[in-house]
């Protein structure tokens, strides 16, 4: 029996959903599943064998060539050093000091330093497990309500995947086709309005349960307070220079970024764990002075030898200084330890690929875009019931699937039918990264809801015995809920993404003249060579 054409892409998603449901690995199961209608259909007649031979071409020219991805595993590297040197811990040391005495004001504490982490990390393990560690004890001390505590370090910690320099934009920003500067520009906007939506949660139940939040007594003040806030909080700045602020500006690729944020990781964890002497610490001070002065002068006078100045003095100063701190046991440990992090992380992420790969080549040898297109465009209500079905799509997948496979299984199917019809709405430049931000935020709650939610998985494991596992999960909900408003106000207003984004240069062509003007007339006066 010969199965019809239009039956085989709705066959290809079942199969791929009885695999998981069966409880087999994502990436062996797309695998698995684009390979075996992969054959089946070679032997239907609906392509040839050739046709296989572009799932190792796309994996070898497309995927293991792809300069982009190569932004994961040193962000990864990055956030697994700064989980571990110390400085999550002065941040929300430094910002408990400064709004514990307001009621929530550890609430508020742990929203700022999730939101600077985030843009600094990309990892949400790192950022939920060193907030719960520090934060959580002093919460159940001072009998915070254990919901609300949950919840917020929680959602907090989930901030990462929205903040520049998030892993799920660079992916997206691959899978969409679009550069990773637009999509970060375009996730500020919602980035902000989603710390101003926790922060408001949080002041409304400050005023409507006021003993679930109460004030902490502040144990620092004057100097002494402002020299712990510098020292949270001027590191951080300038990690988040070197990492976003190079790419916003274009002076470096997001894989430049994230490599000078990962040597910047490195230093901060050699300065803040290393017995360094007095002189070491000058030297290594006035080499980076020399080096930020530098740099400076070449973006301003945009001189070349100016930043490679900057950049030998920087080196120079950080050979020192890794030079000196090379006999402390504890740092070699934690470079093992992230690396061996980022390469099951980064090993996961290449297997998923391949995986995606087999399927989606597969995919469309069987028509399944045409499918997919004619499934989306035939919706009611037009764009805005396609936006209302995906995102329900995406949060019911959220349940099942992590950020990476939703990405790499469900987002470049997806992309040519948002492409069509966002375009009217917000422009061709923009839809699709209108679409790709709006994602994203849906992908948050992947991270707070059952069963896979990572984010509470990693807070219970951290958690004092005295908070229930209820406790965690019951208070995540009015987060998710949050997230899902953030998901209702990209879509109502898509200003939110688009309005940091240059504006699209457009062309009357009415108003287009060419000018054709004669070649010159030749020179007789000029020596003819013969």
């Amino acid at each position: 029996m010969i199965i019809p054409l239009e039956w085989m892409p709705p066959l290809m998603f079942a199969g791929l959903v009885v695999f998981m449901i069966i409880g087999y690995p994502v990436a062996f199961s797309l695998a698995a599943v684009g390979f075996f209608f992969g054959f089946l259909s070679i032997d239907f007649g609906y392509f040839t064998l050739p046709f296989m031979q572009a799932i190792p071409g796309r994996v070898f020219g497309s995927i293991l060539s792809n300069e982009l991805l190569l932004a994961i595993p040193f962000f990864t590297f990055m956030g697994a050093i700064l989980e571990k040197c110390g400085l999550a811990e002065d941040m929300l040391e430094s910002m408990g000091q400064l709004f514990g005495p307001v009621r929530g004001g550890l609430g508020y504490s742990t929203i700022i330093v999730g939101f600077i982490l985030g843009a600094i990390t990309g990892t949400v393990a790192a950022q939920v497990i060193a907030m719960a560690l520090i934060t959580l004890p002093i919460m159940v001390r001072y009998k915070y309500d254990m919901r609300y505590a949950t919840g917020v370090l929680a959602a907090s910690g989930t901030i990462t995947q929205l903040v520049p320099p998030s892993l799920v934009l660079i992916v997206l920003a691959d899978q969409l086709g679009r550069s990773v500067g637009d999509m970060y520009l375009g996730a500020w906007g919602p980035s902000i309005l989603q710390i101003v939506l926790f922060t408001a949660y949080t002041f409304y139940l400050s005023i409507v349960k006021p003993a679930a939040l109460p004030p902490v007594p502040r144990s620092l003040f004057g100097k002494a307070l402002l020299i712990k806030c510098a020292w949270g909080i001027i590191p951080a700045a300038i990690l988040i220079f070197l990492v976003l602020g190079t790419i916003m500006m274009g002076l470096a690729t997001p894989t430049e970024a994230g490599a000078m944020g990962t040597v910047g990781a490195i230093v901060l964890a050699v300065v803040r764990n290393a017995p360094l002497t007095r002189f070491d610490r000058w030297a290594f001070g006035t080499g980076c002075a020399a080096a930020i002065i530098g740099f400076f002068i070449g973006l301003v006078a945009f001189k070349s030898f100016a930043f490679q100045a900057a950049f030998s003095v920087m080196f120079a100063a950080i050979v020192w200084l890794c030079w000196r701190a090379w006999a402390v046991k504890d740092l070699r440990d934690l470079i093992i330890q992230a690396f061996q992090a980022t390469m099951r992380i980064t090993a996961m992420v290449a297997f998923i690929l391949v995986g995606a790969t087999c399927f989606s080549i597969t995919f469309q040898g069987v028509d399944g875009n045409l499918w997919v297109e004619h499934l989306m465009s035939s919706l009611p209500g037009g764009v805005w019931g396609f936006l209302v079905v995906v995102n329900l799509f995406v949060f019911f997948l959220a349940f099942f699937l992590d950020f990476f496979e939703i990405a790499f299984i469900i987002v470049p199917m997806l992309a040519p039918v948002a492409q069509k019809i966002l375009e009217p709405v917000v422009g061709h430049d923009a839809a699709l990264i209108w679409f790709g931000v709006m994602l994203c935020v849906n992908v948050q709650t992947s991270f707070m809801h059952p069963p896979f939610g990572f984010a509470l998985f990693y807070l219970r494991s951290v958690a004092p015995k005295e908070v229930k596992s209820s406790d965690i999960y019951w208070g995540s909900i009015p987060w998710v809920a949050l997230q899902l408003i953030m998901v209702v106000l990209v879509i109502a207003v898509p200003q939110s993404v688009t309005y940091f984004l240059e504006p699209t240069q457009k062309v009357d062509l009415n108003k287009v003249k060419i000018d054709l003007q004669a070649p010159p007339a030749e020179d007789s006066t000029a020596p003819v060579f013969k």
